[in-house]
């Protein structure tokens, strides 16, 4: 690709002295959602009045105290949309609705129509003034652009008085459309002449929201323009700096946070990101940003999943399964050293009180706090390690492997994942563990089994043993056998070199249960090792704990690589 002058970059913002780097964001900001309007506009099929309704519910549980609900002025559907919220009293007292409109006389006064009844309300007007705007748009120099704005104003000021004698309350915000690439002095000169003609007051305050309509440049000038503008508009106790992020660089939660530093105080965005292009700002993932921090976000974002699953119905858009926080795949590891460490941090932290500090690695928040489970947390493929199929074992079916046995299975379950060149799910991990070691019956099978306890002479000291007698099968061959030992695995083993299986010796026995009451098993793990000084591992299963150990030497016997 060549540049050929095509391009040029970003000027600089004439700062002295720069605050927002050593700044902190410590509270949550004023949420507005746009996802009635902005998000709405931007969907392939926009929802209906009846989709819009259920929406608005979903934001108020949610906790949004400021809603953008439309732009009622644009077709019949957002305007009835709006009257519905009204007349049918669906609002909360505590929450204000903001309705946009252009700054054109006529489509302030329908939209002063629309609101009629309503008790709180935001009114939210607009003009483009970028230079290209100026240029290809209206062909109107900066003087016009800016009477464009302040006329807007008097056209608000002209129907606000009836709307208040109705009893609404009405709060004014005004957007320099695509301040982002707007040069800055002159966004400044507009906003102080909209403040001005407003009558903008501590006490009556004028929002003044600064879209990034287009993202234009690095995270880092965002948070300069936005400084800048704070310390240069006069009045500033008298406005609340708002910002109205875009994502065409992929930076949008970056210029939203950098601006929070320089000094914004309110922000608007949509639900997971949903928005014209590359999306709005995603204000899911900047609230939670701030709740790994230790900040209330004040919003409730504890069932991630059932709000994505709404907020899918709604819009027809899927999730992204990479999409912070809330992707199918965020709280997935799939590298073998990752898989390791989460198993190890989570089993650490089971003993641990449940606010401890959360430090699991590679896992920025824990996923019970948004709804999430554990349960998905490692996930095996090709590239998994030999932890990752030993926890998804213990995890899902409370098979509890010797740390030792990790990599023989491990080496197996990523040799099946890279067979089938895909991702294995719990079940088929299960399937494998229980194929290859507790289902054997070749070469060696146990066709029937008796045991015999003997007690030596009461008062002797003769220790207590069991004598084994046993029918196997070896290679499509049967023997009798038979033997005494300490207990029933050693009389097993000492029967088996009755046949011509390997000679082996026991080098590591473990075992545990699983279930209750009636339905307790118990699992038995041994590895032996052949006279060839090979070690293999075996596992069994059975109700009874000295049967186990037999069932897991017969399967390190049928072991096969």
């Amino acid at each position: 690709m060549r540049i050929d002058g095509k391009y040029s970059a970003t000027k600089a913002i004439p700062m002295k002295e720069r605050l927002w780097p050593s700044a902190r964001i410590t509270h949550a900001p004023i949420w507005c959602s746009v996802d009635l309007r902005d998000g709405n506009q931007a969907l392939v099929n926009p929802m209906g009045i009846e989709t819009k309704l259920e929406y608005f519910n979903l934001l108020v549980r949610l906790g949004f105290k400021e809603i953008e609900v439309g732009f009622p002025a644009s077709s019949d559907t957002e305007f009835q949309f709006v009257r519905r919220l009204i007349e049918e009293n669906r609002i909360p007292d505590d929450v204000y609705i903001q309705v946009l409109s252009q700054a054109k006389d006529s489509l302030i006064k329908r939209t002063f129509e629309a609101i009629k009844g309503a008790k709180h309300v935001i009114f939210h007007i607009y003009n483009a003034t970028s230079p290209a705007q100026r240029i290809y748009n209206f062909n109107k120099s900066k003087e016009e652009i800016l009477k464009l704005a302040v006329d807007g104003v008097k056209s608000v000021k002209k129907q606000l008085k009836n709307a208040e004698e109705a009893g609404s309350q009405v709060r004014f915000e005004y957007s320099p459309e695509n301040f982002s690439q707007t040069e800055i002095d002159y966004s400044i000169q507009v906003c102080q002449a909209v403040m001005e003609e407003w009558g903008a007051s501590p006490e009556n305050k004028i929002i003044l929201n600064l879209p990034t309509t287009v993202e234009a440049s690095l995270p880092n000038h965002f948070a300069d323009m936005i400084e800048y503008f704070a310390a240069n508009i006069k009045n500033r106790e008298s406005c609340i700096i708002s910002l109205h992020n875009h994502n065409d660089r992929g930076e949008g939660v970056a210029q939203c946070e950098l601006g929070l530093l320089a000094g914004a105080e309110r922000v608007e965005g949509c639900l997971f990101g949903n928005g014209e292009r590359t999306g709005n700002l995603d204000i899911v993932t900047v609230a939670l940003n701030m709740y790994t921090q230790g900040v209330d976000p004040q919003l409730d974002f504890s069932n991630i999943p059932a709000i994505a699953e709404r907020y899918s119905y709604f819009t027809g858009m899927p999730i992204p399964p990479r999409l912070p926080y809330a992707g199918e795949l965020v709280f997935t590891a799939f590298s073998g050293s990752h898989q390791d460490a989460i198993r190890k941090a989570m089993k650490a932290r089971s003993k641990m009180e449940k606010n401890a500090l959360w430090d699991v690695p590679y896992l920025l928040i824990d996923p019970h706090d948004i709804g999430r489970e554990y349960e998905g947390i490692i996930r095996i493929n090709s590239q998994s390690g030999k932890g990752g199929a030993a926890y998804v074992l213990e995890s899902e079916y409370r098979i509890v492997l010797p740390k030792a046995m990790h990599p023989v299975l491990g080496s197996i379950i990523k040799k099946a994942a890279d067979k089938k060149q895909r991702e294995l799910q719990p079940a088929e991990i299960y399937d494998i563990f229980m194929t290859r070691w507790v289902n054997t019956k070749t070469p060696l099978n146990v066709l029937d089994i008796t045991e015999k306890h003997i007690e030596g002479e009461r008062g002797s000291d003769l220790p207590e043993q069991v004598a084994t007698i046993a029918t196997v099968e070896y290679e499509g061959k049967r023997y009798a056998i038979a033997a005494k030992g300490n207990g029933p695995l050693d009389a097993f083993v000492a029967a088996m070199k009755q046949t011509p299986a390997p000679k082996f010796n026991i080098t590591s026995f473990h075992e545990h249960s699983i279930g209750s009451g009636s339905d307790t098993q118990a699992l038995a793990y041994v590895q032996i090792t052949k006279e060839n000084g090979q070690e293999v591992w075996g596992v069994g299963k059975s109700s009874n704990v000295g049967r186990a150990g037999i069932a897991a030497v017969v399967s390190a016997l049928n072991f096969k690589e």
